[in-house]
């Protein structure tokens, strides 16, 4: 929340925490950074991936960044959750309008993050019966 903590503790008190366990843990990972200055100083683009601990705070800045060519993809879900940055598009539908980008880059992520998940799990899976 910032502020030196008026408005809630929760950088200090949870996620700083966290990331330092990561950082002990051997991982890359830094912040937390304020999404502002972050996406307005262009930080984010010396980093691969960004974490918004909640909606808005990193997607309006990612749809102003890559609209039209970004894909939203909801993490941690035991399935591939994938979107074009531009939602379903119900405003568009039928006006033939829409570009394609932003679809395609979905899909192609999705298929991607399917092919690196079955190497993932059976590379797990031959581990396990090695032991």
């Amino acid at each position: 929340a910032g502020d030196s903590s008026l408005i809630g503790d929760e950088e200090s008190s949870v996620i700083s925490p966290v990331v330092y366990e990561f950082i002990e843990a051997g991982h890359i990972i830094s912040g937390p950074y304020s999404a502002d200055g972050f996406f307005g100083s262009g930080l984010y683009k010396k980093f691969d991936a960004i974490l918004g601990m909640y909606h808005d705070q990193a997607l309006i800045p990612f749809k102003l960044l890559s609209f039209g060519s970004g894909v939203n993809y909801t993490a941690g879900l035991p399935v591939i959750r994938v979107s074009p940055d531009h939602g379903v598009g119900y405003d568009i539908a039928g006006k033939n309008i829409a570009k394609e980008n932003s679809v395609k880059s979905a899909v192609l992520l999705g298929v991607e993050l399917y092919e690196k998940r079955k190497i993932y799990f059976d590379c797990n899976r031959k581990i396990q019966t090695t032991y």
